[in-house]
């Protein structure tokens, strides 16, 4: 028996036991399950020599991905380099940045028009031509190991386009391949499912199925007619995808971002989210990974309430996701930025503060999607905020409609009858420096700016990894752009999604520019947390009193470090008690703050002003 081979088999026995478990619970098909470990095998043989000599190393540090060093950047290919190649000879850029978490938007074929911005894939080993190929994907991810960058891709766990060609078999009548999706005759099913299964998007895609004129058949879309739901209630479904995730990995991927896996499993009388045989599918694919690829991430997108979205960690001993989009937070962050009070945010951090040290998030200010208000509105009740009336402040605050605000930003899916619209636009368009630089308005733009670095501060203190996206460092504003373009038009989503600014970039080193003031703060600070364990994400943090509830504070402890962070979500002078002590402030070096005869001290914070103070 080779080397290789001894290894595969001791994982496969390992996790054996369980692996066949849940498959057979789910299945009861134990030729499927023969296929599915055969094709375990030959993955685990296709694997090259170098990342099989890197998942060995991680797995001698299990918590690796824990570290305070981690930072990333999520960015369109297309936008930032063109193509694959562009984003490779830019690499240098990134490292500039602090970057070594390289986040992919969707690149794999889609129909252009009909694509979701990505996902609505029709091959899943292929990359967009538009974008180059898989071969230009490895060796962009062969670069980026080279300059120790992490690359992660989205991979869509739920459906495929219709153009897929199993999509396409199916249309042609092939029965194999319509038992891939959800296929009817009549509309009997459909309708029954329709008594329990809410809209994705009422607005833009109402219904949960498309009617197909050629074939006489209704599929399943819950999201868009050319995304036709996977019915992993069929075992080929999820052998064949767990297939093409451990594939992606096999071309360099770290991290592979599972999208929409709350809805992969679709059972008539319910609402077809977050059901059990979710976590089971999930669990498993986690399994094959360890087998396989065990240095590779799992990253699960879990747009959902907050009850809803820790489940998909599993247990220390039973993982799911490795890591989970850090939805709640990013959207509670700018709520309290237009409310000026910090009670839910800390509300809400009380409650991740006590999950166990595996539970680690993707923390971010902005991503290539909505903001949308899933807020805890039965906590906000309590502040006299009711879920619509607030929706809509919120809405108009930062679409700038709310006398005062300087906010730029456009809606997504705006219904008057429903009134559940989200929120569109660049980090520094909500802020406010768009308005400030276009009325010429100094002092606003210094406030402005103020609020962008204190929120980016905030993000880079939560615990996991923080992600900048695209342009946020040199403070890019929104692209209206997109509304002379009619594919893309009726999106607004793409007010964010715009080329970068690369003539923006060339000003980074000069700070008298928005561009390179930014940069440099950005920079400066992410350096800051790289360079001091007590970021890492097994640190114990917890929030503390400040007086004010303007003023968010939190403490962070991690191997005998102390950090206090006080963080100003308004545009006031506040006044906050903090504990006496050596205090260090790692914002401004040489300024320490000597041990009083008091247990407290005075400390005032400047308009959307922040502090780090360390004490050891």
């Amino acid at each position: 028996m080779s080397k290789k081979t001894e290894i595969f088999e001791k994982r496969l026995a390992e996790h054996f036991d369980e692996l066949k478990w849940l498959f057979m619970e789910l299945y009861d098909d134990e030729e499927a399950f023969d296929f599915f470990v055969d094709m375990l095998r030959r993955n685990y043989m296709e694997r090259k020599d170098s990342l099989r000599k890197t998942d060995e190393r991680r797995l001698e540090d299990p918590g690796w991905y824990h570290s305070e060093k981690m930072l990333g950047m999520m960015m369109y290919t297309e936008c930032f380099g063109g193509d694959l190649n562009g984003v490779r000879e830019k690499l240098p850029y990134l490292r500039e940045c602090g970057i070594n978490y390289l986040h992919l938007m969707p690149l794999l074929d889609s129909p252009e028009g009909k694509s979701d911005g990505g996902y609505a894939v029709s091959d899943f080993r292929k990359v967009r031509p538009d974008l180059g190929t898989m071969e230009d994907l490895e060796t962009l991810s062969a670069a980026c190991h080279r300059r120790g960058i992490l690359v992660c891709l989205d991979f869509v766990l739920n459906h495929t386009s219709e153009d897929h060609e199993w999509a396409k078999a199916a249309r042609a009548g092939d029965p194999v391949a319509q038992s891939r999706y959800f296929f009817y005759d009549n509309w009997d099913i459909p309708d029954e499912f329709s008594k329990t299964l809410p809209e994705v998007f009422p607005e833009t895609a109402p219904g949960n199925y498309t009617y197909l004129d050629d074939c006489g058949k209704i599929v399943m879309t819950s999201f868009y007619p050319f995304q036709w739901d996977l019915n992993y209630a069929n075992p080929m479904v999820f052998n064949d995808m767990t297939d093409n995730l451990l594939y992606l990995a096999n071309r360099g991927m770290d991290v592979i971002r599972l999208d929409a896996v709350p809805y992969i499993w679709k059972q008539l009388g319910t609402n077809c989210r977050n059901l059990p045989q979710v976590h089971t599918l999930v669990r498993m694919m986690h399994l094959a990974c360890s087998i396989v690829c065990p240095g590779v991430l799992l990253l699960g997108e879990v747009v959902m309430e907050p009850k809803e979205v820790v489940p998909y960690f599993g247990t220390p001993d039973k993982p799911e996701c490795d890591i989970l989009y850090n939805v709640t937070t990013m959207c509670t962050i700018w709520h309290t930025l237009a409310t000026r009070n910090v009670s839910l945010l800390r509300h809400q951090m009380e409650q991740l503060t006590e999950l166990p040290l595996n539970c680690l998030f993707q923390n971010y200010l902005r991503c290539h999607d909505y903001i949308g208000w899933g807020l805890d509105y039965n906590f906000l009740r309590g502040f006299g905020m009711e879920e619509a009336a607030h929706k809509k402040y919120l809405n108009d605050w930062f679409t700038g409609k709310w006398s005062g605000s300087p906010s730029r930003g456009e809606l997504y899916n705006d219904s008057e009858v429903l009134r559940d619209a989200r929120l569109c636009g660049t980090t520094a368009s909500l802020c406010g420096i768009e308005a400030a630089v276009y009325e010429g308005n100094e002092e606003a733009l210094a406030v402005a700016r103020g609020a962008d670095l204190m929120l980016h501060a905030w993000m880079l203190t939560l615990k996991g990894i923080p992600v900048f996206y695209s342009g946020d460092e040199i403070g890019m504003f929104n692209d209206y752009s997109y509304h002379d373009v009619p594919k893309k038009a009726a999106d607004s989503r793409y007010i964010h999604r715009g080329d970068f600014r690369w003539d923006l970039a060339e000003s980074r080193n000069d700070r008298s520019t928005v561009a390179g003031y930014l940069f440099e703060e950005l920079t400066r600070l992410s350096k800051i947390r790289k360079d001091n364990e007590v970021f890492n994400s097994d640190a114990y943090m917890y929030c503390i009193e400040t007086g004010d509830n303007r003023v968010l504070g939190i403490k962070r402890k991690y191997n005998g470090h102390t950090l206090l962070g006080l963080f100003n979500f308004s545009p006031d002078f506040c006044r906050t008690e903090i504990e006496a002590a050596d205090w260090q402030d790692l914002t401004e070096p040489d300024r320490v703050f000597l041990r009083g005869d008091d247990l407290m001290t005075e400390y005032w914070l400047e308009p959307y002003g922040f502090r780090w103070f360390l004490k050891n």
